[in-house]
């Protein structure tokens, strides 16, 4: 098979494609960050990059058989402060480069990929274009984090995934230091909760069993803003951010159960957020931490492009 990826990232679009047991002839990328490139180059050397796609001229890869991509979702988010909601901003001209890339290389197949919170009228947008309309699939059905994304594709058959049942506890690492030293901007922080708080969040970590698609907030730092807020390990993480901090709600902050009953909060790894895109252990290993974070929140979950793309088998 050969594919054209747009806005490809850190190439989980190749995983995926080889999770599914499809053979690659041809994979050319177009991505413009270098410290995603480098991920790329140190897993796949064979993907040929050709950077902007507004520089591309796709007419180059008639005969290719997918186009993937999902354009940058900045301009659209709902955490974003006057976010564009028609189809005349910088999202929908990105967007636009993806559906030139499916005219001129006529794919016969396409996938693409956006946030489940972008505005009606977006999603109205991409799917007069594409012809299709969004399937929402949750990354918790695969992997221990809640994550929603639309996904507009041709490829036939798409159901949903079965769910793996997979908590954030099942994707921590083993033996990661927890000492008192390791307090402010470093891995470690000691939340100290009243004996009430201890007992709500108890009570919460109960629900787990019935929520296993659900994070489940169990406490705060200050204010309690996105990146003071602490999850359970029991419960799903939120979804990862792209942001220096990792993880979702900025820094990732999560309870550890300590056998005095005392609690550990602490950011995710960059290898536990790795886990959480369903990646390889070490995939984006070469770049600076902050980098790795950035890159890993702007991926797709792997396993969920691979339960779409069997459809082409």
């Amino acid at each position: 098979m050969r594919l054209l990826s747009l806005f490809d990232g850190i190439s989980c679009g190749m995983l995926a494609i080889q999770r599914a047991g499809i053979p690659v002839e041809n994979y050319d990328a177009f991505e413009i960050d270098k410290y995603a490139v480098t991920v790329s180059k140190n897993n796949f050397p064979d993907i040929v990059h050709h950077g902007n796609v507004f520089d591309g001229d796709f007419t180059k890869f008639k005969g290719y058989d997918l186009l993937l991509g999902g354009s940058p979702c900045t301009y659209w988010s709902i955490a974003k402060r006057g976010r564009e909601t028609t189809s005349d901003g910088v999202g929908v001209k990105l967007f636009m480069e993806y559906v030139r890339a499916l005219y001129e290389s006529e794919c016969k197949y396409f996938l693409y990929e956006n946030n489940y919170s972008i505005h009606k009228n977006i999603k109205a947008f991409i799917s007069e274009q594409l012809g299709v309309e969004p399937i929402m699939i949750n990354s918790a059905l695969v992997s221990g984090q809640q994550r929603k994304r639309c996904y507009w594709t041709n490829i036939p058959n798409i159901t949903q995934p079965e769910d793996k049942c997979i908590k954030l506890e099942d994707v921590l690492e083993k033996g990661i230091s927890v000492n008192a030293e390791q307090t402010g901007k470093s891995r470690t922080l000691k939340a100290q909760y009243s004996n009430t708080s201890l007992a709500n969040a108890a009570r919460k970590d109960n629900l787990a069993a019935t929520m296993v698609a659900e994070p489940i907030r169990i406490g705060q730092f200050g204010n309690g803003g996105l990146g003071e807020r602490i999850y359970s390990v029991h419960g799903k993480s939120v979804s990862l951010k792209a942001n220096g901090g990792g993880g979702g709600a900025k820094t990732g902050l999560y309870k550890l159960d300590l056998p005095d009953g005392d609690y550990i909060i602490r950011k995710l790894t960059p290898v536990e957020a790795e886990r959480l895109q369903t990646l390889p252990d070490n995939y984006t290993e070469g770049i600076s931490n902050t980098q790795r974070y950035k890159c890993i929140g702007n991926g797709w979950t792997v396993d969920v492009i691979t339960h779409i793309l069997k459809g082409l088998k």
